[in-house]
C-alpha cells in the first residue's frame, strides 16, 4: 500500500506542475490581451485629439505584441517564394529579435511577467468612458463643429480649428482648441525666424500664444477641470516658459492619470537632465513606465540599464520594431557596432521602407568605413522619402565618408531646414567644419547642438576638440569635462582630458596620468592610454612604470596582430630597459624581435645586438 502511494506521488506532482505551467501561460495570454485592448483604445483616443506621434507609437507596440492566431493574407509585395509558408506562424519567425547579446541577458530573471499591475477589460472600459468625447453628450450641432474643427486641424489650419471650438464645451474640445493655438503659434514663430535670420539663423522669436495659453490652462488647473491631456498641454507651455520643475510635476500627474500618451512621456524625459532627477520622480506603476525608464536610461547614457529594461519588455512585445531600434541604438552607444549593424540590417529586411533610426545606422556604417553599405542605404532612403531629415543626414554621412565635406554640409543644412531641432545634423555638421578647418563655424554649430540638448556628449566633445585645435587647452578642458560627466565610462573622454594636461601649454603630468589610468579602467580597446602612459612615464624617468605599460601594450598588439610603429617603440624601450638592468637575455630577445622590422626600428636595434 505504501509502495503504491509512493508511485502515485510523482504523477500527482507532474500533474500539479503541468497545471501551474498551464495557469502561467493563461495568465501571460490574458496579460497580453489586456495590453492589446488598452493600446487599441489608446490609439483611437490619441488620434481623435490629433496626437498622431503618440498614436503611431501605440500602434507599433500593438503590432509588436504576439500576433493573434488568425489567417492574414500578406501583401503581394512581401510574399517571398523562398521563405516557405506565408502563414501567421511563419511570419512571426521571420520577425527580428535581439536577445542574443550579453548586455541583453543580464539584470533580471526569466519569464515575461511584470511587477506593474495588470489592467483588465474593466479598466479599459472605464478609460473609454472617462476620456470619451464629451461633445457626444451635447447637441449634434456641437459634435458637428468638433468634427469640422478636427478637419481644419488635420489640414494644418490651426487658427480656424481653435476658432471653431471657441464655444464648444467638453474637455476634449478644450484640449484640441489649446493644442491648435499652440501649434498655430509655433508655425508663426518659425515663419518669423525665417523672415528675420533665415532658416538656420539665431533669433529671439517666441510663440506669441503662450501667455494666453498659460493663463487659461493655469486657471483650469486651479479649478480642477484639467484632464490628463489638458495637463500634458499645460506641461508643454510651462516648459516653453522655462518653468521646468513645475512642468515636470504637471507631466507626472498627466502620465499617472493617462499613461498611454507616449508624447507626454517624451516631454517628461526631456526634463530629466540627470539620473538623480529621474530617480526623484514619483510615478505610478504601469507597464508604460518601463518604456519610459528604458528610453530615459539610454538618453542619459546608462546603456546597460536601458538594454536590460528593453530585454524584459521584448519578452512581452517580441515583435516591436521600436524596441528593436532602441536596442540597436543602445548597442551603438555602447560601441558594439557589429551587433547594432546586424539588428539594423534585420529591421530593414523586415521593413524595407523604414527611415526612423536609419541615421544612427548610417553613423555605424560611417565608423566602419563601409562605403558600399552606406551608399546602398543612402539610395534606399532617398527613393523612399528624400525630404526627411534622417534621409538628408544619411546622404550627408555618405558624402563625408567620400571626403566631400562641402556637399556633406549642404545636406546637413537641408536636414536642419526640415527640422531646426534635429540634433544629429547640428553635431555632424560641426564635425564637417572641423575637417574643413572652419573652427568658428564648428564652434557655433556645436553650441547650437548643446542648446538643443545639453545631454549630447558628442557636441561637448566636439567643442573640446575645436578649442584644442585653437591651442586653448583651458577651454578645451572645460568642454571635455562636460563630455566626461555625461560619459564617465567612455575611455575616449579621459584620453582627451589627459592630452590637454599632457600638452606643452599645461604640462600637468600627474593629472594626465590619472586621466589615462581612468581611460585604462574603462576599456581602452585601442590601447591609446597604455601607449600614452608608457611614453609619459618614460619622459618622467619612471622606468619601471614605463616598462610595465610598454609590456601591456605589446601584449595587446600581439593579440590583435597589430604590427605598427607603437610595437617598435615598445620593443626598443624594453630592449634598452633590460640592457640597463643587466638582463641581457631579455634585452637580446627584444632586439631580435626588433630586427624583424624594417626602417628606423631596425637601425635602433643594432647597438643593442652589438652590446
Amino acid at each position: 500500500m505504501g509502495v503504491a502511494e509512493e508511485g502515485k506521488t510523482p504523477r500527482r506532482r507532474r500533474r500539479f506542475s503541468k497545471g501551474l505551467q498551464e495557469q502561467e501561460i493563461a495568465e501571460e495570454m490574458g496579460q497580453k490581451e489586456n495590453y492589446r485592448h488598452e493600446l487599441r483604445e489608446a490609439i483611437r483616443q490619441l488620434r481623435d485629439r490629433g496626437l498622431y506621434t503618440a498614436a503611431k507609437w501605440a500602434a507599433e507596440q500593438l503590432v509588436g505584441l504576439e500576433e493573434e492566431e488568425r489567417p492574414v493574407t500578406p501583401s503581394p509585395a512581401f510574399i517571398r517564394t523562398d521563405r516557405g509558408s506565408s502563414s501567421s506562424s511563419s511570419r512571426r519567425e521571420r520577425r527580428p529579435r535581439a536577445g542574443s547579446h550579453e548586455l541583453l541577458r543580464g539584470g533580471g530573471g526569466g519569464g515575461s511577467s511584470y511587477s506593474t499591475p495588470l489592467v483588465g477589460r474593466s479598466h479599459v472600459a472605464a478609460m473609454a468612458a472617462e476620456y470619451e468625447t464629451p461633445v457626444f453628450q451635447e447637441t449634434e450641432v456641437e459634435h458637428d463643429r468638433y468634427m469640422l474643427a478636427k478637419a481644419y486641424f488635420d489640414t494644418r489650419e490651426y487658427r480656424r480649428a481653435a476658432f471653431m471650438l471657441r464655444d464648444t464645451p467638453g474637455k476634449k474640445a478644450f484640449f484640441l482648441r489649446c493644442y491648435s493655438l499652440y501649434l498655430a503659434g509655433e508655425k508663426r514663430k518659425e515663419e518669423e525666424a525665417i523672415e528675420l535670420e533665415g532658416s538656420l539663423g539665431k533669433n529671439d522669436t517666441v510663440n506669441s500664444d503662450l501667455p494666453v495659453l498659460a493663463q487659461e490652462l493655469s486657471s483650469s488647473q486651479k479649478n480642477g477641470t484639467l484632464d490628463a491631456f489638458g495637463m500634458y498641454m499645460y506641461g508643454i507651455v510651462l516648459r516653453e516658459n522655462g518653468h521646468n520643475t513645475a512642468a515636470r510635476d504637471i507631466l507626472v500627474k498627466s502620465v499617472d492619470a493617462y499613461p498611454w500618451n507616449w508624447s507626454a512621456w517624451l516631454e517628461l524625459q526631456a526634463l530629466c537632465m540627470d539620473i538623480s532627477t529621474l530617480n526623484s520622480l514619483e510615478l505610478k506603476d504601469h507597464w508604460m513606465k518601463d518604456f519610459f525608464l528604458a528610453s530615459t536610461y539610454l538618453e542619459l547614457q546608462k546603456n546597460n540599464e536601458g538594454l536590460q529594461k528593453y530585454a524584459k519588455l521584448q519578452e512581452v512585445f517580441p515583435f516591436s520594431e521600436y524596441i528593436l531600434g532602441q536596442i540597436a541604438s543602445g548597442l551603438y552607444n555602447s560601441r558594439e557596432y557589429d551587433q547594432a549593424e546586424n539588428l539594423y540590417s534585420d529591421m530593414l529586411r523586415y521593413d524595407p521602407y523604414r527611415v526612423d533610426g536609419m541615421d544612427i545606422f548610417s553613423n555605424i556604417l560611417y565608423v566602419k568605413e563601409s562605403f558600399a553599405s552606406l551608399s546602398h542605404l543612402a539610395h534606399r532612403v532617398f527613393s523612399t522619402d528624400k525630404y526627411r531629415p534622417e534621409s538628408c543626414c544619411i546622404i550627408g554621412n555618405y558624402y563625408s565618408l567620400k571626403g566631400q565635406h562641402e556637399k556633406a554640409v549642404l545636406y546637413f543644412k537641408r536636414a536642419l531646414k526640415l527640422n531646426k531641432n534635429y540634433l544629429s545634423a547640428w553635431t555632424l555638421m560641426g564635425h564637417e567644419y572641423v575637417e574643413m578647418k572652419n573652427t568658428p563655424s564648428a564652434i557655433d554649430t556645436y553650441r547650437r547642438a548643446v542648446d538643443i540638448n545639453p545631454r549630447d556628449y558628442r557636441a561637448w566633445y566636439g567643442l573640446g576638440q575645436t578649442y584644442e585645435i585653437l591651442a586653448l587647452p583651458n577651454y578645451a578642458l572645460y568642454y571635455y569635462r562636460q563630455a566626461a560627466h555625461l560619459r564617465p565610462d567612455d575611455a575616449r573622454m579621459w584620453i582627451a582630458i589627459g592630452n590637454c594636461y599632457d600638452s606643452g601649454h599645461l604640462e600637468m603630468f600627474d593629472a594626465a596620468i590619472k586621466c589615462y589610468l581612468l581611460a585604462l579602467r574603462n576599456n581602452d580597446n585601442e590601447g591609446i592610454a597604455m601607449h600614452k602612459l608608457a611614453k609619459l612615464h618614460s619622459y618622467l624617468k619612471h622606468h619601471d612604470e614605463a616598462a610595465h605599460f610598454y609590456k601591456m601594450n605589446l601584449e595587446r598588439m600581439e593579440k590583435e596582430h597589430n604590427d605598427g610603429p607603437e610595437m617598435m617603440d615598445a620593443l626598443y624601450y624594453l630592449a634598452n630597459y633590460y640592457k640597463h638592468r643587466k638582463d641581457f637575455e631579455a634585452a637580446e630577445m627584444y632586439c631580435s624581435r626588433l630586427l624583424d622590422y624594417g626602417g628606423p626600428g631596425n637601425t635602433k636595434s643594432v647597438p643593442c645586438q652589438r652590446r
